[in-house]
């Protein structure tokens, strides 16, 4: 960590309103973003995608519940994987408890994986997850919304991930849809994003944005060589002190 000028109380308060006028600039442009965002074109899902879940065989118009707006979390857990993916339970433990919350503003919120339903309920359960876990094991939802890939796909080298901007180098990736349904029991996928995208999702990451160390990965192998399932972490040990002996 670089040395840090230390100054008085009143030289950091103006230090900080001049940082505060750059967040307001952001806050401006991400809300216009946003409405950006809502404004983008819809395309209309006439395909009858299935899934399996608890009780069974459902359509993706029953993941709804209900509700005009579903928000699909592509979790990465692939058919032959005994757990899901590390980075993917990084952002579940965050959403984990806001899908009341998004249920009062008439948005339902599912994760989906391509691993058979079992898999996916056990680790569920080791976890102590809550949210709704379909597997679209006997479909093609994961390939047509661009986060499942075949073997071929991967070989030819092509840029097949995040709109066709990037390659990818194993059979599954993360990302996010967004789906409306209208009145009419019609479905449109309204959004999708992938990659750096799914960084503001992730509140853990903007916490440790506002401290000194930052996220701290410097140095690392890759950005997130660090994160763990959170029942795989080590006990940090504790400081030797007067008060322990």
């Amino acid at each position: 960590m670089q040395p840090h000028k230390v100054v008085s109380r009143e030289e950091w308060i103006e230090a900080r309103k001049a940082h505060l006028a750059h967040e307001k600039e952001l806050t401006r442009a991400r809300e216009a973003l946003s409405a950006e965002r809502r404004a983008l074109p819809w395309v209309k899902v006439d395909k009858a995608y299935m899934f399996d879940g608890p009780n069974g065989k459902v359509a993706l118009a029953d993941l709804f519940k209900g509700r005009p707006q579903l928000v699909v979390q592509h979790f990465m857990f692939a058919p032959d994987w005994d757990e899901g993916c590390k980075s993917c339970s990084f952002w579940a433990d965050g959403y984990e408890r806001m899908i009341p919350h998004l249920a009062a503003r008439d948005t339902t919120m599912v994760a989906i994986s391509r691993a058979p339903f079992e898999k996916l309920e056990a680790f569920r359960k080791r976890m102590g997850w809550t949210f709704d876990w379909l597997s679209s094991a006997n479909s093609d939802f994961n390939h047509d919304f661009a986060v499942s890939f075949t073997p071929e796909e991967l070989k030819s080298g092509a840029k097949i991930y995040n709109f066709g901007t990037s390659g990818f180098t194993v059979e599954e990736a993360p990302g996010i849809s967004v789906f409306y349904r209208d009145e009419a029991g019609n479905i449109f996928h309204t959004y999708s994003c992938f990659a750096r995208g799914l960084d503001m999702m992730n509140a853990a990451y903007h916490y440790l944005d506002l401290t000194p160390l930052g996220r701290h990965e410097e140095g690392l192998p890759y950005p997130m060589d660090w994160v763990r399932h959170r029942d795989q972490y080590q006990p940090t040990p504790v400081q030797a002190s007067c008060c322990h002996h």
